[in-house]
């Protein structure tokens, strides 16, 4: 078998070749393109990269994800919930001891004796004579 060197798999990828649509019934030529074999390659390419990178898009900003199996979404939002539920009685219980750290402080279950308010209120008297 011959070696191929880069020089001639270069060449032969930059060989012009002439692509001819013809009419069946009158010969005619409809369209002509000129192509290589590297023009040829890098279109696929490009087509193959666009088409994959549609595809991902779409799955990913679609609700298409949620039809892939092992891809499991549920998880997260239980895991949200649970946390939200979480934080939520956390709140409560933290609330509730606030409440009966008053209630130990306060005249009902504190040490001291309640001492009351004797301080009589000065309220303005109302003039009755406008009626």
């Amino acid at each position: 078998m011959a070696k191929l060197d880069a020089g001639s798999t270069l060449k032969r990828l930059r060989n012009r070749y002439r692509l001819v649509v013809m009419n069946d019934d009158t010969y005619e030529e409809v369209v002509t393109f000129k192509l290589s074999r590297l023009s040829v390659y890098i279109a696929l390419s490009t087509i193959f990269v666009l088409l994959v990178g549609l595809t991902v898009a779409l799955i990913i900003f679609t609700p298409l994800k949620y039809y892939i199996p092992g891809n499991d979404l549920t998880v997260g939002r239980e895991y949200r919930e649970l946390k939200y539920n979480a934080d939520k009685l956390e709140k409560e219980l933290n609330n509730l001891k606030q409440y009966e750290e008053g209630l130990r402080k306060g005249p009902l279950l504190g040490d001291k004796p309640a001492t009351l308010d004797t301080v009589q209120l000065q309220l303005p008297k109302e003039d009755l004579s406008d009626d």
